[in-house]
């Protein structure tokens, strides 16, 4: 099982900044390689600044579905609302976040 980090709630990656039940994804961070369910839990346990993915860079596997445990490329997940794998439902609603994480043009 891949190490998540954070301020985790459970093992499908909900933390207790985002705990639905579609929020079930954690990103690899380029800054410092390390899986963090959202930006908040990454800025409480590092002390450095984000540092978003380029768009030569989404083929990257930085994204893990928390239900099955399969990652996907950064463009794969930008591309789909549920898992490729196990068909689980992402929350829509971190579009809104897409520029925290990735250099969007």
């Amino acid at each position: 099982m891949m190490q998540i980090y954070g301020l985790l709630v459970d093992d499908q990656t909900r933390c207790e900044h985002y705990h639905s039940e579609v929020d079930i994804i954690a990103i690899q961070f380029k800054c410092c390689g390390k899986f963090y369910p959202c930006y908040q839990c990454h800025n409480a346990c590092e002390n450095h600044p984000i540092e978003r993915w380029q768009p030569n860079e989404f083929e990257q596997q930085a994204i893990l579905c928390g239900h099955c445990q399969c990652t996907l490329s950064i463009q794969q997940y930008m591309q789909v609302t549920h898992c490729p794998y196990c068909q689980a439902q992402f929350n829509a609603g971190c579009k809104k976040h897409y520029g925290i994480y990735f250099e969007i043009a």
